[in-house]
Order: structure tokens, then C-alpha cells, then sequence
């Protein structure tokens, strides 16, 4: 199965960039394999040899919460390590119902979206299509071609290269992303479709596509190189609703006193004024597809 496949990908990735020290143990003479040997990390997990490297080679396919829990404790120092390996392990199950190609933007990610107006701010879903954005976002991404979706933005566009002050990084969590929702729902309909387009059209995407260990973050720091408002230093937060499964509101901010902040008044000189608080993507006709069912509420992930 394909989830296997990603699991122990992780778990190989994960293990080679572990250093013995970290664990404890002595590095004594050469070691041909960078990082922990599979012996060593099924010790240290207290499981056999032959059942993790089954793990690795995708062949166990349920491995219990008590051995997930041992792993972590190994290999993943930080939490996102540990959310992305139970991720892996327990990817959502298959359900059937009607998907549109772009989604409608979750009514609590608006409401707070139409509140936040200092700074840029948008919503997206699973897929990074830009779903909702207010005027200062708008004006960040203005003139920018694939500025509907945030990957292929990255990928297809050649500006992008320059528009992203810190353009590797940035691919490298687009295609974390992408890894991520590939491996919480093996069934997603529209995912296929983007990744082989990227495929065909980005040489820098199947680069970074066969790279291991790379995983998506809940805060992040970007740089932007505007055409007229200059360079631009925002830090991220991301917010979900429960009630759009896969939808995350980005909220950008400046920090105070900084050039960052002048480039935002640049921003807001180039903000539409005829535009409303905020601007909502048109949905096309909806597909049937595979997909998850969403609960109530909204959840800060920040």
C-alpha cells in the first residue's frame, strides 16, 4: 500500500538523522550507516529487528499506538515529528460524497479573516487553492500568474524563484504538504491531478519529491521579494476549522519597527480600495470523489 511505502520512508529518514548520542550510546569506530542502525532502534524501542525492518520495507502494515509511541521516543524529538508519524500509521478512512473542485471558504475561518485587516491574511484548502483573501493579501500576490494556487505558484511560475527570498525552503514545504495529505487520505480525489501536473511541467518538484524527511509546519517565517513594495519578512500562523476539513487560514504579521513593517505601508498604498474586506474564490461544479467528512468547531494548529 501506498501509506506503507510513505511510513517507512519517514521512519528510514528519520532513523539515518538521528545521531547515536542523541540516544545515548557511544560512537565507536566507523559507521558505514549515517545516523541509527535498525538493530539499535528496535532495541531502544524494545521490538524485534525482523518487525521494524519490516516497518521500513512497508510490509507491517498496524503498527500499534504502544509501538508508534516507542518510535517517537527515539527518532522524533519534536511534536510535528511525532503528528506526522501518526499520520502515517493511521491515515483517514475512505468516504464517499460530493467534492467541489474549489471549495466554498469555512464561515469561522471568514469571520475571523474579515476582522484581520493590518496585515495579510487568507484562506486555502488541502490543495493550497486560495479560497479567500483580504486586501493586503491581494496586493502581496498581485500580477503573480498561478497566485490562485499556492504550489503551483511555487513550482510553475518562473518569477517565483525571485518573488520567494528563501525560494528552496518554500518548495520544500510545498512538497511536505503535498506528502502529508497523500498520506492522511491515500483517496483524495484531486491530488493525483496536481501532482502530475507538477510532474510534467517542474523539474525543481520531482527534485524535491525524492528527498525523504520532509515535513510541513504550523509557523513558519517568509521572505518576499515585491516588485514595489520591496522585501517583505512576515511570520505565519495557520488556523483550522473542523468544520472544512483541510482548510487552514494564514495570518500574516510584521514585526514591529522593522523594514518589513515600511513595506507593509508600501502594501497598503497598492491595496484596491473598490475591493471588499475580503475577496472569495468562485467554486467550479462539483465531482464526485473520496473524500473526508468535516466536524464542528475551529482549532487553533499555531
Amino acid at each position: 500500500m501506498e501509506r506503507n511505502r510513505f511510513l517507512g520512508e519517514f521512519l528510514r529518514a528519520r532513523r539515518e538523522a538521528t545521531p547515536v548520542e542523541q540516544v545515548g550510546l557511544a560512537r565507536v569506530g566507523h559507521r558505514r550507516t549515517p545516523g541509527l542502525r535498525r538493530e539499535e532502534v528496535a532495541v531502544l524501542a524494545g521490538i524485534s529487528t525482523d518487525y521494524y525492518s519490516r516497518l521500513e520495507q512497508g510490509r507491517e502494515r498496524n503498527p500499534s499506538d504502544q509501538v508508534l509511541v516507542a518510535l517517537a521516543r527515539v527518532m522524533c524529538p519534536d511534536p510535528e515529528a511525532v503528528e506526522y508519524l501518526y499520520a502515517l500509521a493511521h491515515p483517514l478512512p475512505k468516504r464517499c460524497r460530493v467534492v467541489e473542485h474549489r471549495e466554498e471558504a469555512a464561515p469561522s475561518l471568514l469571520r475571523v479573516l474579515r476582522g484581520w485587516t493590518r496585515t495579510p491574511g487568507f484562506i486555502i484548502d488541502r490543495w493550497m487553492n486560495m479560497l479567500a483573501t483580504n486586501r493586503l493579501a491581494d496586493a502581496l500576490y498581485a500580477g503573480m500568474e498561478c497566485n490562485d494556487n499556492l504550489i503551483r505558484l511555487v513550482f510553475l511560475n518562473p518569477e517565483a524563484v525571485h518573488f520567494y527570498a528563501d525560494w528552496e525552503k518554500t518548495a520544500n514545504l510545498k512538497v511536505a504538504h503535498i506528502q502529508t495529505v497523500a498520506a492522511m487520505d491515500p483517496h483524495d480525489p484531486l491530488l493525483p491531478q496536481l501532482v502530475q501536473e507538477l510532474e510534467e511541467h517542474s523539474e525543481e518538484f520531482r527534485r524535491l519529491r525524492s528527498q525523504r524527511d520532509l515535513r510541513p509546519r504550523t509557523t513558519d517565517t517568509k521572505r518576499f521579494r515585491h516588485r514595489l513594495a520591496g522585501e517583505l519578512a512576515f511570520e505565519y500562523d495557520f488556523y483550522t476549522a473542523r468544520s472544512a476539513s483541510g482548510q487552514q487560514l494564514v495570518l500574516m504579521q510584521v514585526e514591529p519597527g522593522s523594514a518589513s513593517e515600511n513595506g507593509l505601508a508600501s502594501l497598503w498604498a497598492l491595496a484596491d480600495p473598490d475591493v471588499n474586506v475580503i475577496r472569495l474564490a468562485q467554486a467550479p461544479e462539483p465531482m464526485t470523489a473520496a473524500v473526508t467528512e468535516a466536524v464542528s468547531g475551529l482549532s487553533d494548529r499555531g
